[in-house]
């Protein structure tokens, strides 16, 4: 996508439409983990997402030169493999609208936490104040979750939390790989040697059965991997760092406050997902940490379904 001169509004509908598909992704890859194990899902899913990048960056020339393999291998392992695992068990355990909500608004502070570990970012009062909100915010999603369903939804949200924390973890490492690889390039290596590493992930915790295969032709699961791969993966990722280069970090980063909305009241309005005041209120301090975070200037990283 090119910057044309006066094309803000071209640029405001962009947002909204990454910030829609981010949103609308969380309820398909629920319903597509209902007939595929969720973590053979997130290899499916990185598997055509790989390949999609390759048929992009091979008519365009770009280089797929590894520049610090150790490096790339590590982040792929933590943004790929170790928080979609986790992060598709997740949901396949816990509401929609939560798990988007607990996902997009704890991964500026975790990105903050792992950053200031590695000399990347400084932990401020703001920072601090954000951090506080954020286990605030937890801790009120978690507080009126009692009872072996509710449990289990609770085991599935922490699940997303520490999916989120690994992706922040390798989002900070990523980041000196930005300088010398082509965006497209770097994501193509992350998405290819995750899903490779996911390959063994699943086999150990969901084992095998040839059924998958064929459960892949059901309806919810095409509909997930659609949704997923040529939604998320393509087009969003596409517009995201388009607007990187556009607006910068923070404008871009809005979308955290956009599309955990879009998938509560998805989740709400279709799959009848419960939204009572304690999830409310802990979306709300969740938001405003979220809020904190971004507003004190300093890039934070991209995750999404």
């Amino acid at each position: 996508m090119e910057s044309q001169p006066g094309s803000e509004g071209g640029r405001i509908a962009a947002f909204l439409v990454m910030a829609l598909i981010w949103g609308l992704t969380w309820l398909p890859m629920k319903l597509a983990a209902e007939v595929v194990p969720p973590i053979f899902l997130a290899l499916v899913r990185f598997v055509l997402a790989g390949l999609c990048y390759l048929a992009i960056i091979l008519p365009k020339g770009i280089s797929l030169r590894l520049e610090q393999p150790g490096r790339v291998i590590a982040a792929s392992l933590l943004i790929t493999t170790g928080s979609y695992s986790l992060l598709f068990w997740g949901v396949a355990h816990s509401p929609t609208g939560l798990s988007a909500v607990v996902n997009l608004a704890l991964m500026p502070i975790f990105v903050i936490l792992v950053g200031a570990l590695y000399g990347q970012e400084r932990i401020t009062a703001r920072r601090l104040g954000a951090i506080g909100l954020g286990v605030a915010g937890l801790l009120l999603l978690f507080s009126g979750r009692t009872g072996a369903a509710a449990d289990g939804a609770a085991l599935g949200l922490a699940a997303v939390a520490a999916g989120t924390l690994s992706y922040a973890w390798g989002a900070v490492i990523s980041r000196p790989l930005m300088r010398s690889m082509h965006p497209l390039a770097l994501a193509f290596w992350e998405t290819s040697l995750g899903a490779l590493a996911l390959a063994p992930v699943s086999l150990l915790v969901e084992g095998y059965d040839s059924w998958r295969l064929s459960a892949l032709a059901d309806g919810r699961a095409l509909l997930g991997l659609s949704v997923l791969v040529l939604g998320g993966s393509l087009g969003a990722f596409t517009i995201y760092l388009w607007l990187l280069r556009e607006w910068g970090a923070f404008r871009a980063g809005l979308y955290a406050f956009v599309s955990p909305v879009v998938a509560v009241a998805v989740g709400v309005a279709v799959a009848g997902e419960t939204f009572g005041r304690p999830e409310a209120l802990g979306m709300s301090v969740l938001l405003a940490a979220t809020a904190l975070a971004l507003t004190d200037g300093r890039r934070v990283a991209r995750s999404s379904p």
